[in-house]
């Protein structure tokens, strides 16, 4: 090939990469919606780079190759960062790391490391000033980053105070989901058949940047804390001695950290680090090799986007070959089907799998996956086992198709515009009962005592009920026939379910298990309709004329209460003497075309109590603050939502001043 031909292609190739480096940034730093993992972008980082060293006319001003990847979020204000936050330039072998080990001598003679492990997380900047916390941000694009102080102070593992008043104290962090809340986060998306999280980072990062740090603060998020950023007050000489010290004031700093002399004693180490991977309660990607004297990184300085002083050494991903035997269907409580890999056991991150999620249909036609392919697995995050890729088709098999039907009761299944999952359109599905059923029963629902999941498969399997209708017609002498029950429990039951016929109706409405109809949009639904009679005649556009309501919740009511099956459930329930209007919540007006924003900590009061007292009186309570918002009532430890109404001219009032309104 020519020079001038050879020219255009390598253009092309740097064009492509270049737009498609900064799609996946955006997807990965600012919407924390990953499509490829760390090692493919790493692998088109790294083929971008050669290229840009070969023809650096070609290079774009913006070029991932020079800029810090991720942009501040309109949700937060921008925080300035008096001191760059870096990222770190990554080697993927351990003669890079030799040659970054030999250019070094060359320039400071002989240095000493620290080197760590790499914890995959989402990184953060903590300011302290007299000893207080007083912002909290994200690394965002390395000179700009979200103010979310707020959110951060649900983390209990970052110090709110510090022993020592010193002047200044800035530290960098990597803010992680523990292996435990992730799974357990994972579980309750799949249960609730929500797109899972991708892996544990994906998880954090989303946790971490919600608007409301309520939701933060159920994720269980941890920290480390590795940097010292700023330091006015007191003097350190080197990382590692930083890091003691950091330890000495409370913080939980980087698991281990280890001086090396050469480059023996670092891939020593990387590899020890390697080999305890998948015995530790966190993700880790790699592994951080940094000079340890702060004299010697001064000297040696920073590039554009990397600092000349430390690299990050990048384990590869473990992945294995495997037979794809089967794939099994299952029925979740909301009807969504979801196909189960089948395959040969391999051992990944120290355990046997054979079985894994894939997804949907789209995740299956977009591999173009058929059983009997040779298929690569791995764990998402060393715990999730997913099928990758295909990597080599059984010759003649087709492409799996989802069934048309279901394959427990045999209904037809649908599929929604906006969704991926295909769904079981019979609300009675045999596949779903159980789950259904101790939602239905569950305390926001029909709040049934005595009838959660033990009792209802105690009834399910004795034949006593087939389905949630099947609850009112139990008698007492039903019960007296199972051991479970005596004569005292079984009528204690008996009323508990007598009791709940009179309930209000949107008890009713979210106990039915409507897809993405939770209770807050089940009392909107009701208190618009006042009727079942009046929702069962309602159509998409009257749903969608409510407020709170956008076009997936009106989707959904549409969808759920045009099927006939729907309509012999209600009038089923109605025949049974169950509740079919709303009551009247309303205290009184006095808030009435009032918006409230509650941040901060109340005391002696929830939020949700809050907000509760407010709809009571005619109010709203709103997650985010706007030029429409009436008040904000800010309790302790009140952060971005506050900032955001002293901006704006919003009044702000004190639990104290929130309780004389209600007087």
């Amino acid at each position: 090939m020519d020079d001038k031909k050879q020219s255009k292609v390598a253009l092309q190739r740097i064009d492509y990469l270049t737009s498609e480096l900064l799609r996946h940034a955006r997807l990965y730093y600012e919407d924390d919606a990953p499509e490829i993992d760390d090692r493919e972008y790493d692998m088109m980082l790294r083929e971008l780079e050669e290229l840009e060293a070969q023809y650096p006319e070609f290079r774009h001003e913006n070029s991932p190759t020079v800029h810090v990847g991720g942009a501040v979020s309109e949700k937060f204000s921008p925080v300035m960062h008096e001191v760059r936050m870096e990222s770190l330039q990554d080697v993927f072998s351990f003669e890079e790391l030799r040659n970054f080990d030999a250019k070094i001598r060359q320039t400071v003679g002989d240095p000493v490391y620290s080197v760590e492990p790499k914890i995959d997380g989402l990184s953060v900047s903590l300011e302290y000033r007299n000893g207080r916390l007083v912002v909290g941000s994200t690394r965002g694009d390395g000179d700009v980053g979200e103010n979310i102080t707020e959110n951060l102070l649900t983390i209990s593992s970052v110090p709110k105070t510090i022993p020592e008043k010193l002047p200044l104290l800035e530290v960098r962090g990597e803010v992680y989901m523990p292996h435990e809340s992730f799974l357990k986060f994972y579980r309750q998306r799949e249960e609730n058949e929500l797109p899972p999280p991708k892996n544990p980072r994906n998880a954090a990062a989303g946790s971490l940047r919600q608007k409301n740090a309520e939701i933060t603060a159920q994720r269980n998020l941890d920290i480390f804390v590795f940097n010292v950023q700023r330091i006015e007050g007191k003097e350190l000489h080197s990382h590692i001695e930083s890091l003691d010290y950091l330890k000495s004031l409370g913080f939980h700093v980087l698991p281990s950290y280890r001086r090396c002399k050469t480059a023996d004693e670092i891939v020593a180490e990387i590899e020890k680090i390697g080999s305890e991977r998948t015995g530790l309660q966190f993700d880790i990607d790699g592994a951080v090799v940094k000079i340890d004297d702060f004299s010697l990184r001064n000297q040696l300085g920073s590039t554009s986007k990397f600092p000349k002083w430390a690299v990050a050494f990048k384990y590869p991903p473990e992945e294995k070959e495997t037979v794809l035997r089967d794939i099994e269907i299952g029925v979740g409580r909301t009807g969504a089907l979801t196909p189960t890999a089948v395959f040969d056991s391999v051992m990944l991150a120290g355990t046997s799998v054979s079985r894994a999620s894939l997804h949907n249909e789209d995740y299956i036609l977009e591999r173009k996956i058929a059983i009997g392919d040779t298929v690569v697995v791995r764990k998402a995050g060393d715990i999730i086992p997913e099928v990758i890729k295909v990597k080599s088709h059984k010759q003649g098999a087709e492409i799996f198709q989802m069934p048309t039907h279901c394959p427990s009761c045999g209904a037809e299944v649908h599929k929604l515009p906006h969704e991926a999952v295909l769904r079981c359109t019979n609300p009675l599905c045999p596949a779903q009962i159980l789950r259904n059923l101790t939602h239905f029963t569950s305390r926001d629902a029909m709040d049934i005592e005595g009838l959660g999941p033990a009792n209802l498969e105690l009834l399910l399997k004795a034949g006593i009920i087939k389905n949630a209708v099947d609850i009112f017609d139990i008698k007492e002498d039903d019960l007296l026939r199972l051991d479970r029950f005596a004569e005292k429990s079984a009528q204690n039951l008996i009323e508990a379910i007598n009791k709940s016929k009179s309930n209000d109706l949107y008890r009713l409405v979210y106990g039915l298990g409507i897809r993405h109809i939770g209770l807050k949009a089940a009392k909107l639904l009701c208190d618009r309709f006042r009727t079942m009679d009046n929702i069962m005649k309602a159509q998409y556009e009257d749903f969608l004329s409510i407020d709170g309501f956008g076009e997936i919740l009106a989707e959904e009511a549409a969808e759920f209460f045009s099927h006939p099956q729907t309509a012999d459930l209600i009038q089923a329930f109605r025949e049974r003497g169950l509740n079919m209007t709303a009551e009247s919540i309303a205290l009184d007006d006095r808030f009435a075309g009032m918006t409230f924003v509650l941040t901060g900590t109340l005391d002696g009061m929830t939020r949700d109590e809050a907000a509760a007292i407010i709809e009571q009186h005619g109010g709203k309570a709103s997650g985010s603050v706007s030029k429409k918002t009436t008040y904000v009532l800010a309790g302790e430890a009140a952060g971005s939502k506050l900032q955001k109404a002293q901006k704006l001219g919003v009044p702000v009032i004190s639990l104290e001043d929130f309780k004389k309104m209600l007087e």
